[in-house]
């Protein structure tokens, strides 16, 4: 049994949710958003609640998952998700540019990283008392997917150094460096 397939959505006031052709619309505060469900999933919705449903065993593995999408929407329309990112080394930078992020990662050339009109990005510098680390990149939207991968393609510009740490990082994430050539 799903255990998370089974947990009902709570639809918050001002959020409408339409369910039609295999597809699900949330309507909310901070945008519109579609998701796919897949077949012998079925959702209804009852006092204010969004349940999932499958019409047999064999569904089972697309149960959790359709419920997961459903409630990832409702939360995007109304909370939003929100990534943070940090840009550490000497020398690097992140500059927003009308809709685009220019980076300064050592590389010969800086690079422009496009950014899509249903994301928002704020660039923080950080204090001159940390050397190593120069900006703090926070992105914002309402999609949890298309921000995660935004996220991944601006760390795949420079992946931290596993021996310095330098690099774009996300800023949850703990690094174990390894030592050196003297450091045994």
């Amino acid at each position: 049994m799903s255990r998370v397939g089974r947990k009902p959505i709570q639809i918050p006031k001002g959020v409408e949710v339409k369910i039609a052709d295999g597809t699900i619309e949330v309507k909310g505060p901070k945008g519109k958003m579609s998701t796919p469900i897949p077949q012998g999933i079925s959702f209804k919705v009852n006092e204010g609640q969004l349940v999932a449903e499958r019409t047999g065993d064999e569904y089972s593995a697309l149960h959790g998952m359709a419920r997961a999408l459903a409630a990832n929407a409702v939360r995007g329309v109304t909370e939003g998700f929100t990534r943070q990112l940090d840009v550490v080394g000497v020398g690097y930078k992140a500059e927003l540019k009308g809709k685009s992020i220019i980076f300064s990662l050592g590389y010969s050339h800086p690079i422009e990283f496009p950014v899509p009109d249903d994301i928002q990005v704020k660039i923080d510098r950080l204090p001159k008392a940390i050397p190593q680390y120069q900006a703090s990149i926070t992105i914002t939207g309402t999609d949890k997917q298309r921000l995660g991968q935004i996220a991944a393609n601006m760390r795949s510009l420079r992946k931290p150094d596993a021996y310095k740490g330098k690099g774009v990082r996300y800023a949850e994430e703990t690094l174990k460096l390894k030592p050196g050539k003297t450091g045994k």
